[in-house]
């Protein structure tokens, strides 16, 4: 008897502690305390202005180099070498739409991300689908 008085007893104090992180569960952060005051905001706020960028219009300036590759203050941009300076891997680097699956290897990686990821999108679009 004695020991289940000590039980309960010692039971007030974890209520007590239940109950006071209920009651603030779900208030609003300015009811705590007042920790967290809201601020009045402004209609929009304060515009930014756009910045003007200077445009190059020299025609020997804009053949000879690629405007606007140098990102530092300082430097300049890099300077465009004649077709045979460049590798020959750089003419035949394909820059249209990937190859159809068709032209793929089947033996390869990009064969089976691509087949991977049209399932993917195909698992998705049926998700999205009324079910009957």
């Amino acid at each position: 008897m004695f020991a289940c008085k000590n039980i309960l007893g010692g039971l007030w104090f974890l209520k007590s502690i239940n109950s006071i992180s209920q009651r603030s569960f779900a208030k609003a952060p300015g009811v705590l305390g007042g920790a967290l005051k809201k601020k009045k905001l402004g209609k929009l706020g304060a515009v930014a202005e756009k910045k003007v960028l200077p445009v190059e219009t020299d025609p020997e300036r804009l053949v000879s180099y690629a405007c606007g590759t140098n990102i530092f203050k300082t430097g300049e941009d890099v300077k465009l070498l004649r077709d045979d300076e460049y590798p020959s891997w750089l003419w035949d680097v394909r820059t249209g739409p990937p190859p159809p699956l068709e032209e793929l290897d089947p033996n390869s990686k990009q064969y089976w991300r691509r087949i991977r990821k049209m399932a993917i999108k195909n698992n998705i679009k049926l998700q999205k689908a009324k079910k009957l």
